[in-house]
């Protein structure tokens, strides 16, 4: 199948367009205002400052690619303000509190900014009077995990160990129940508001220094010469290139502008399914493609529970969407590892040129 991802499909959609970002600071935020200022689109950001200062958006600031507002999505008045004012055509909501671990040591906190922020910001889109296309994304980890073998699909039961996972298990009934209650497919002549909800594995690539993600702390050793300490090293985890949900959540929200009923539903997004690799795995490619560097196992019997096995059934996106993913997760690795390799000054442009040759391929 053909992955309808390139330059031409979306241009198409958000050229000249107005689209809010919220969570524009941070990690996957970054690479799609940069993807959508290469669309032409005229984009608007509302998130926290940057947690780190030598991340995507700190690189791509000075450029002046995305109007920022800098503010908590709690903050209800002013957000309802910001849409209010900019009137958006499109919203890709991707605020959160986004670290299992961290949601173990804020879990109240976790819950009121994934679950209140994403009602806050689907009011915020109930109080607009003009059309707007709405993606909100969630994770791979709102599913009653099992733990085995297996695929999950969109209407498998949510769940959610630990905070973090419920607390977005928890945004998924609140995105429902706005789908249904204030954006109902039957009233769309009423509202013209569409809504999606894009739930994606665990996403890889350059630009990443948050803590607790196995990329920035394999990056961190390895510029400081320092053995990587890997917790979990057997888990098996759906890793994939940022930009394969990016332009997942892109062509989502192209198709789900044109046609509403549709589309309006959840789509999971993550690599095929012989495609799957163990932190392990990972580590040591991360480490081959780096040229240097060791790892030891640091898992601990009293360390929080994080999930060993999940896999992503990604059949409905490819059918219904024509997205597949377009890099293997070997390729994906390399990417990631060498926009770190690649010198300061050098790495704007280096993003570009990823993100071009993602669309090319």
């Amino acid at each position: 199948m053909e992955n309808m991802v390139n330059l031409n499909t979306l241009q198409k959609t958000y050229q000249g367009k107005k689209v809010l970002v919220t969570g524009h600071t941070g990690f996957k935020g970054s690479w799609l205002a940069a993807w959508l200022h290469l669309l032409g689109a005229q984009t608007k950001g509302y998130a926290l400052a940057p947690e780190y200062p030598n991340g995507l958006f700190s690189l791509l600031e000075p450029k002046k690619m995305i109007d920022s507002v800098i503010a908590d999505i709690r903050n209800h008045e002013l957000l309802i303000q910001t849409v209010k004012d900019f009137k958006p055509d499109f919203i890709f909501h991707l605020a959160a509190q986004p670290l299992v671990r961290r949601s173990y040591a804020i879990p109240s906190e976790t819950f009121d900014v994934n679950v209140t922020g994403t009602a806050n910001v689907l009011e915020a889109v109930s109080k607009l009077d003009h059309k707007c296309t709405v993606v909100a994304i969630t994770t791979d980890k709102v599913y009653h995990n099992k733990e085995q073998n297996i695929l999950y699909k969109e209407d498998d039961t949510l769940g959610g160990y630990d905070p973090y996972s419920a607390s977005k298990a928890c945004a998924e009934l609140v995105i429902d129940s706005f789908r249904n209650s204030f954006f109902n497919v039957a009233t769309f002549s009423n509202h013209h508001k569409a809504l999606a909800s894009a739930r994606a594995g665990n996403v890889i690539g350059g630009g990443d220094f948050s803590e607790d993600r196995i990329i920035p702390d394999i990056v961190r050793s390895l510029q400081n010469q320092k053995e990587i300490e890997v917790r979990n090293p057997a888990s098996v985890r759906p890793w994939q290139h940022v930009l394969e949900p990016l332009g997942g959540y892109l062509m989502l929200g192209a198709l789900l502008d044109t046609d509403h009923a549709l589309y309006s539903k959840a789509y999971n997004f993550g690599p095929l399914p012989n495609d799957h690799l163990t932190v392990k795995e990972l580590v040591e490619s991360a480490i081959q493609i780096w040229g240097l560097g060791k790892w030891k196992d640091a898992s601990s019997s009293g360390q929080h529970h994080e999930a060993g096995l999940l896999k992503l059934d990604i059949s409905k996106a490819g059918k219904e969407l024509h997205w597949v993913p377009k890099l293997t997760a070997a390729t994906a690795i390399s990417w990631t590892i060498n926009w770190y390799k690649e010198e300061e000054k050098n790495k704007v442009d280096f993003t570009f040129s990823q993100i071009n040759d993602y669309l090319n391929k």
